[in-house]
């Protein structure tokens, strides 16, 4: 069967997966289990990435210090390739993380480096936990830096045993990883799956997330098996449907809400599909050279409800303690409610960064 969905119902299926309508979530956690990610990224325009992927769903109520407690303490979180993510998909990444690394490039330099991977492992386990700055480079073969990386190959090596499960992120001080081994940090009853097993419910989980999306395994994790088959109208494409978002549309709608989105956030990640049912050609414009553009250096898009109406082009003077709006671009002249909405959203925005707001008027 396939169902035949509107517009509407595609976008509202859409924002209450990623947690941007009415309801708010409770916690950092909750986020992290809907997500399935948290992305981290120092770009802090207004504030890091995962700081404002979090208040953008939990608001006012949440501070920065809950994300640190809820990875180094509680341990319900946990740092992987540059996101956070809950500890209930750790198990369904282990058996790819035991095949890793697949390229041959990788095994070559891997197996050039035994002594090198040995030293490090014997170091933290010993030392533990280490920043890579403590942790001395001996490796035989070094990898060509990528623009990236440096010469340094302890980076490197950490990244590698990371990703093989040997070993795993204990925690920050400020922007650089504390290292561990991994069995210090990652629990030991967790539960085991096969290769199979484990992928399917992975892909499961990055359907959750997502709501709907045309199945592409590389782009979005989603088979063409995995959920129900939908169409949306207007649409040409072939959609896969997660069953609890398709269950959820009887349930009353409370309506939308303003959000400001990281540019790094989840929800702008698949831009054909922002395109082909929000109507919203998204470009970042961070590496564009500034005469190129036409939003600002790091504009958020705004939210209203399911429709993208705007892009916030603001910053965050510390040094005066205020939240400078450059502009508020409208797509479509905004009605006064709607004003009235994106101004209240940055006066929460600014009270939640302890600053003031300068030419905080939208109009």
């Amino acid at each position: 069967m396939t169902h035949r969905l509107t517009r509407d119902q595609a976008r509202r299926i859409i924002v209450r997966a990623q947690l941007l309508d009415a309801n708010r979530p409770g916690d950092v956690v909750e986020v992290a289990e809907q997500l399935g990610y948290i992305k981290i990224d120092p770009t802090a325009t207004i504030a890091p990435c995962e700081h404002t992927v979090l208040w953008s769903r939990i608001g006012w109520s949440y501070e920065g210090g809950q994300l640190q407690k809820a990875v180094e303490d509680d341990r319900l979180l946990f740092e992987f390739d540059g996101a956070f993510r809950p500890l209930s998909v750790l198990p369904l990444m282990l058996p790819a993380m035991r095949r890793w690394p697949e390229r041959d490039a990788s095994k070559q330099w891997l197996e050039a480096n035994e002594d090198f991977a040995r030293e490090v492992v014997a170091r933290l386990d010993g030392e533990g936990p280490l920043l890579a700055s403590q942790i001395p480079d001996t490796a035989r073969v070094s990898r060509t830096p990528d623009g990236w990386s440096g010469s340094n190959q302890v980076p490197t090596m950490l990244d590698f045993l990371l990703r093989q499960g040997r070993v795993a992120i204990a925690g920050r001080e400020g922007r650089h990883r504390r290292w561990d081994l991994a069995e210090r940090v990652y629990p030991s009853d967790l539960p085991d799956y096969d290769d199979e097993e484990a992928a399917q419910l992975l892909e499961e989980r990055m359907l959750q997330a997502a709501g709907i999306v045309r199945p592409h395994s590389w782009w979005n994790g989603v088979g063409k098996s995995t959920g129900e088959a939908a169409t949306v109208e207007g649409s040409s494409w072939r959609f896969r449907v997660d069953p609890e978002a398709l269950a959820a549309l009887d349930e009353r709608d409370e309506g939308g809400r303003v959000a400001f989105l990281n540019p790094y956030d989840s929800l702008l990640f698949d831009r054909a599909r922002l395109k082909e049912l929000f109507g919203f050609e998204y470009v970042l414009e961070q590496f564009k050279p500034q005469a190129q553009r036409r939003y600002g250096f790091f504009a958020h898009p705004i939210l209203i409800g399911d429709r993208f109406v705007g892009m916030l082009d603001a910053a965050t003077d510390r040094e005066r303690e205020v939240l400078r709006i450059a502009a508020v671009h409208e797509f479509l002249p905004l009605e006064p409610e709607e004003h009235d909405m994106v101004r209240a959203e940055i006066a929460e925005l600014a009270e939640w960064l302890g600053v003031g707001v300068a030419d905080a008027d939208p109009r």
